[in-house]
């Protein structure tokens, strides 16, 4: 009986291939144009910034026209704010959590070291900040987040910070919730990335259903809250220390989301070295 081929086997080579072809050029970048690296991880900062206002400001406009509305509300602006992720793909930015998984299949290949990947992910941060810092700062002189949207970012951050004060039980929530989150963010990218979808239409509709479950939901993004802090900080009224609790956990949950649950598993479901190695066997 003849066995089947490696395509049958491995349906994901072409997405592992792609993502260690993606890390060869943030590795390269992160090595000799840092500057650029993170400028292109300022305008994904930039982004996640103008689009989480959007979000909150449409949930905003809605519960002003009656409290009933809210929860309309909530699904406008989480489809809206999933637009975020199709506009950081499309404009070759860089996002720390997809990075995530791209670094963490790296690593399993060895196309990677533990501190070159660090790097990449260390200055992919340090730039999403300085976007999201930005972004804070145009809003701390604009009346954009003057009114009940302002409100919402708020008490978004209220409720976030209020879990490192529940103790194990809120911090056990809160990396579950970081955990689902960037699960939801790469397995779009992996859809994206596998080469089976070919028009720019579905690759969109992946992204914008993947960001619209973490955010109506309220799944936990380390980026996101971290420019939301940046925001709501900068306009007064922040416990610093609990929002650094809350982005540490959530970085935690993140990586095992999209660096374990999908970079990790996917490239061990896609090793071809763990076929044998007669292509036939006799029955």
């Amino acid at each position: 009986m003849s066995m089947p081929d490696n395509a049958s086997l491995f349906p994901g080579k072409h997405f592992i291939s792609t993502v260690l072809s993606a890390l060869e050029t943030k590795t390269a970048m992160s090595s000799a144009l840092v500057r650029q690296y993170l400028m292109r991880a300022a305008m994904a900062g930039v982004i996640i910034g103008v689009m989480y206002t959007v979000n909150f400001a449409v949930v905003a406009a809605f519960q002003e026209v009656d409290d009933s509305l809210y929860q309309v509300g909530k699904i406008v602006g989480a489809l809206f704010f999933g637009w975020a992720l199709v506009f950081i793909y499309y404009s070759k930015s860089e996002l720390l959590t997809s990075n995530m998984m791209i670094v963490s299949i790296g690593l399993y290949h060895r196309r990677t070291s533990v501190v070159k990947g660090l790097r990449i992910l260390g200055l992919c941060f340090l730039g999403n900040i300085l976007g999201g810092l930005l972004v804070a700062a145009l809003l701390r002189f604009s009346t954009l987040t003057s009114g009940a949207a302002g409100d919402l970012m708020v008490s978004a951050t209220d409720h976030k910070v209020a879990y490192l004060t529940e103790g194990v039980t809120g911090w056990t929530d809160l990396l579950i919730r970081a955990v689902l989150c960037n699960f939801m963010i790469n397995l779009a990218m992996l859809l994206v990335y596998n080469g089976l979808i070919k028009d720019d239409l579905t690759r969109c509709l992946v992204m914008v259903v993947a960001v619209f479950v973490f955010a109506f939901t309220g799944l936990e993004h380390s980026v996101a809250n971290t420019v939301l802090f940046l925001v709501v900080g900068l306009q007064g009224g922040l416990d610093v220390g609990l929002a650094a609790g809350n982005v540490g956990i959530a970085l935690l949950g993140n990586l095992v989301g999209g660096g374990l649950l999908i970079g990790l598993y996917y490239a061990y479901l896609n090793d071809d070295s763990h076929y044998p190695a007669e292509s036939t066997t006799s029955t």
